[in-house]
C-alpha cells in the first residue's frame, strides 16, 4: 500500500497557520477502518480522502477518532490541491460527500467553498456546556451538531479557557463561540470539538455554515470578513447566498509524501 499524502495549511497564506490538513489521492476507496488509522496516525484535526467520480469526486473526511459529515478546512485543501497541482487548467471542482455536492472554485487568490448553510436557533444549552466552557455567552443557539454562543466582545472569546474533559462528555456536539469583530473584521470564532477527538480546531469552515447566516443577520450585510483566533488563527471571507454560503479563504502548501 502505497498512497500519496499532502500537508496544506488552510484558511492562511503561510505556513504554520490556519489549519492543517492531510489529504489523500486514491483510486478507489480503502476499507473504512484503514482510513480511520490513517488519521489517526496524522492525528491532525481531518485527513481528507478523495477518489474519481466521473468528472468529480467523491470525497470524506477523518477526525483521529471519527468519520465527520461535514469539513471546511480539508475540503479548501483538497481542492486547492486538485485545482494548483493536480489539474491546474480546471477553474473549479465538484466534491460528492455525505453532505451533498460541494465545490471549490478559484476566486482571484483565494478558494471559495460553496456550502450548505445551517442557521442556528435559539436553545437552552446544557448546564454542563456553560460550566465547561467557563463563560457567561450573551446568546446561546443550536444548529446541525453544533451550539453557537454568543458572547459580547473578541475579548470574551480570546480569554476561554474551557475544560475539556468535561465538553468532551457532551455527546455528538461541537461548540462555536464567537463574537463581534475587533478592526477590519467582521466577527471572531473559536470552535471546540472534544467530543470528535479536537479540543480546540485551529480554523472550522463548516462552522462558518453557521456563523455566515447569523452575523449576516445581525449585521444586515452579505459579504463578511471573520478571523477565527486560535492560537494559529486563520482568516475567512465569507457571503451569506440563501441556502448556501461561500466560504474562501488562502491555502498554504507545506509537505508531500507517502503512506507505504
Amino acid at each position: 500500500m502505497r498512497i500519496p499524502l499532502y500537508q496544506i495549511d488552510a484558511f492562511t497564506d503561510r505556513v504554520f497557520a490556519g489549519n492543517p490538513a492531510a489529504v489523500c489521492p486514491l483510486d478507489a476507496w480503502l476499507d473504512d477502518a484503514t482510513m480511520q488509522a490513517i488519521a489517526a496516525e496524522n492525528n491532525l484535526s481531518e485527513t481528507a480522502f478523495f477518489v474519481p467520480q466521473g468528472p468529480d469526486f467523491g470525497l470524506r473526511w477523518f477526525t483521529p477518532k471519527v468519520e465527520v459529515d461535514l469539513c471546511g478546512h480539508a475540503t479548501l485543501a483538497t481542492g486547492w490541491l486538485i485545482l494548483t497541482r493536480l489539474e491546474p487548467q480546471r477553474s473549479d471542482v465538484t466534491f460528492h460527500s455525505r453532505s451533498g455536492a460541494l465545490k471549490v472554485a478559484r476566486q482571484g487568490a483565494r478558494f471559495a467553498l460553496d456550502f450548505p448553510s445551517r442557521p442556528a436557533k435559539p436553545a437552552t444549552p446544557p448546564a454542563a456546556l456553560l460550566a465547561a466552557l467557563g463563560g457567561d455567552p450573551a446568546d446561546v443557539l443550536l444548529s446541525t451538531g453544533n451550539y453557537l454562543a454568543v458572547f459580547r466582545s473578541a475579548d470574551d472569546v480570546r480569554a476561554l479557557k474551557p475544560d475539556f474533559a468535561a465538553l468532551a462528555r457532551i455527546e455528538n456536539y461541537g461548540v462555536i463561540v464567537s463574537a463581534p469583530g475587533e478592526g477590519d473584521v467582521d466577527f471572531v470564532s473559536r470552535y471546540f470539538a472534544a467530543w470528535h477527538g479536537i479540543d480546540e480546531d485551529p480554523v472550522t469552515g463548516a462552522a462558518h455554515c453557521v456563523l455566515t447566516p447569523h452575523w449576516a443577520k445581525r449585521l444586515g450585510k452579505r459579504a463578511l470578513h471573520a478571523r477565527q483566533i486560535s492560537a494559529r488563527g486563520g482568516e475567512l471571507w465569507c457571503e451569506e447566498r440563501g441556502a448556501r454560503v461561500s466560504i474562501a479563504g488562502h491555502c498554504a502548501f507545506y509537505m508531500e509524501g507517502a503512506v507505504q
